[in-house]
């Protein structure tokens, strides 16, 4: 390669790390080289083979830095293996979003502590760059600082970016204080069958918003004189429903009394960093929320979100089908307490640390060890129900459990319309698993699993749940296009390997 090459090729990797939010060490730790060898690489002052373009751009998950059309990122798995040792619980996705959205309140400068780096994020991310809001990477990747500009420029939204998730539903909150018409793509995400919106609009037509819906786009047009009025009751117990209109409420001069709210654990953190802003917040964790809104927000914050529980479930639920003995720190103990419970009648067994306060010096945290446990299936069916009942999201890791414990376990999954059908992918791995109807699945266990190759479902937590699967099963499985579960996991397989698992990412050459 020409010098010339070199340097431009060293200028791609040095971008792509610092879009990643890596030093060069960390950059060297991942390619098993030196610190002064990436920086001569960057430099463009050492010749660098085709196999190491390729590591390179593995390991900063770039298209930027790869060999022509970089496909779709898969999972080899080597299954059979048994867990051990500690693993820590990352941040709330859910919650992390919803902070970034909250963001567009504040013209000051926001930064966020231990944000998630994934996926969803991301594409948050661009959707605010988009429109010209300063977000950026500090503190060695750690930490996210976000500075909104005077003017946010609408017309520039990225929306693929904004079709990509879900959460974009949570801009219309801050955006009615800001301008009087905007546009927002449809949102995204998982497909998960119909999800309605109409929650949404009503609750926040109370602020003056009225959505017209056409091309895939919400117009929405803000009638900046009217007031909630009265108490605002929303019309399902959602979580982004109720950000939403805690977000409208915020910068609505006056009281604001939200009920019907979820007090679910992403909600909670909202109201936590509402409350630094300077907006008071009364009921947090309740269904009733009163908020007293100010009309401008301007200070500088600083905001550490909880950890996920979900997350949690879910390195709990691997532990669990692998038999494993595995200790799960920082577990947000009070958002899974009827799932610990459920769990505990199965016959887990389970040692619980002391509670110790999360960052954010409100949620309660444990450390969780689970020891190898003869598992029976629960007298009664799994089905969620708003907090502080099973999660919704932690439904389907019920699936994979219930796959290893004796017995039968009905599993109703009422929320979502196509979710339950997905985790019947655990037959490909020798599950036994029957669907009744969309909604209800009848799982027979134990589970004498197999290794299998197989798509990826499109629904984050089925996905996850296939992989559990084959983190069991002896053999070596393929699961396929894991990009729905870099949207809501942070560099899952590498952590799983560091307790044991034995996870390879690959691409298709």
């Amino acid at each position: 390669m020409t010098d010339d090459y070199l340097a431009r090729i060293g200028q791609l990797i040095r971008d792509a790390r610092q879009h990643r939010g890596w030093t060069q060490v960390k950059l060297a730790e991942a390619l098993g080289t030196s610190q002064s060898a990436v920086n001569r690489i960057e430099r463009g002052n050492q010749n660098i083979s085709l196999e190491m373009i390729a590591r390179i751009s593995e390991a900063l998950d770039s298209e930027i830095v790869s060999l022509g059309y970089s496909g779709p990122m898969h999972l080899r798995v080597v299954g059979g293996r048994r867990l051990s040792g500690s693993i820590d619980v990352k941040t709330s996705k859910n919650a992390c979003v919803a902070l970034l959205c909250a963001s567009l309140l504040n013209s000051g400068r926001t930064v966020l502590r231990r944000v998630a780096r994934i996926e969803e994020v991301f594409r948050i991310l661009e959707v605010l760059s988009s429109i010209g809001v300063r977000a950026r990477w500090i503190n060695d990747g750690a930490d996210l600082e976000i500075v909104p500009p005077a003017e946010l420029d609408l017309e520039a939204i990225d929306a693929d970016a904004a079709r990509r998730t879900r959460s974009i539903i949570m801009f219309l909150g801050p955006l009615l204080h800001r301008v009087d018409q905007f546009r927002i793509p449809y949102a995204g995400g998982c497909d998960l069958g119909t999800r309605t919106v109409q929650p949404h609009m009503i609750a926040l037509r109370r602020f003056g918003l009225e959505i017209t819906a056409t091309e895939g786009l919400y117009h929405a047009v803000v009638e900046s004189s009217v007031t909630p009025g009265g108490p605002i009751v929303l019309t399902e117990r959602g979580d982004t429903v109720t950000e939403n209109a805690l977000l409208a409420a915020a910068r609505h001069e006056g009281v604001t009394v939200i009920r019907n709210a979820s007090s679910n654990y992403m909600v909670q953190d909202l109201c936590f960093f509402l409350e630094q802003l300077g907006v008071k917040v009364e009921g947090i964790g309740t269904t009733t929320l009163t908020v007293h809104g100010v009309a401008e927000i301007d200070v500088d914050v600083d905001y550490s979100p909880s950890e996920d529980p979900v997350e949690a479930m879910s390195l709990l639920a691997a532990a669990v089908v692998t038999g494993s003995e595995l200790t799960v720190c920082r577990v947000p103990v009070e958002f899974l307490e009827i799932e610990l419970a459920v769990l505990d009648e199965m016959g887990l067994d389970t040692d619980r640390s002391p509670e110790y306060a999360a960052d954010n010096g409100r949620t309660r945290l444990v450390d969780l060890t689970v020891r190898p446990s003869k598992l029976e299936a629960p007298a009664d069916k799994i089905h969620p129900m708003p907090f502080p009942g099973i999660n919704i999201d932690n439904v389907p890791f019920f699936a994979a459990i219930a796959a290893v414990a004796e017995g039968q376990t009905l599993i109703h999954d009422w929320v979502y319309d196509n979710r339950a059908i997905y985790l019947t992918d655990l037959n490909r791995l020798g599950g036994r698993l029957q669907l009744l109807d969309p909604h209800r699945v009848l799982v027979e266990g134990p589970t004498r699993w197999r290794a299998a190759e197989m798509m990826c479902p499109p629904a984050l937590r089925p996905a996850v749940v296939v992989l559990l699967g084959m983190l069991a099963a002896e053999g070596t499985s393929v699961l396929r296009n894991v990009y729905v579960i870099n949207r809501g996991y942070e560099d899952l397989a590498e952590r799983l390997n560091e307790v044991g698992a034995q996870i390879e990412t690959f691409r298709d050459i």
